[in-house]
């Protein structure tokens, strides 16, 4: 009977939650970490789903009423980090200080490939600095991941929004 009565506010799927779905797989993708040299870290795993969460919103912020869905695919992001530092047993006083600091990893994110896009930045800095955090990273490794993140932002430019909006990209 509830279901019936509240079935709306349970069933819908939250605003963004598909093109955040299809983000995290995109960043689990092996080839980042075998031939782009991504430290298979939880620091190498975030910089990685941080940096197409970020190339995501850039794209987002190309949408007439972009503020709603940025504003939704940034929520999808917090849940996601909150929910996993609470499954690694992160659930402490200091659990919202640690979110902040991951959305303003994010925010940097989002800033420098803004520029990269628009031509004011070089990709291969840009890569560097957003998935390698400007540490040393082979040749061959930034030139794999440099090229890829190039690929995912040409799916993302060429998507319509609504295929954005669904995650099909």
């Amino acid at each position: 009977m509830l279901r019936f009565l509240f079935g709306g506010l349970t069933d819908r799927q939250k605003p963004s939650q598909r093109l955040f779905d299809r983000v995290v797989a995109e960043a689990r993708t092996p080839h980042w970490y075998l031939e782009g040299e991504v430290p298979d870290t939880l620091e190498g795993r975030f910089a990685m789903l941080a940096t197409l969460c970020a190339l995501a919103i850039v794209r987002i912020e190309a949408q007439e009423n972009s503020a709603r869905e940025s504003a939704a695919f940034a929520e999808r992001f917090v849940e996601a980090m909150d929910a996993e530092h609470r499954q690694m047993g992160m659930n402490d006083p200091a659990l919202g200080r640690r979110v902040r600091k991951l959305v303003g990893a994010l925010a940097r994110r989002t800033q420098e490939w803004r520029r990269a896009i628009s031509g004011e930045a070089d990709w291969g800095i840009v890569t560097l600095s957003s998935v390698y955090g400007n540490e040393q990273a082979s040749p061959q490794a930034l030139a794999h991941s440099t090229e890829s993140l190039r690929a995912s932002w040409s799916r993302f430019e060429n998507a319509s929004d609504a295929d954005l909006a669904e995650g099909q990209i």
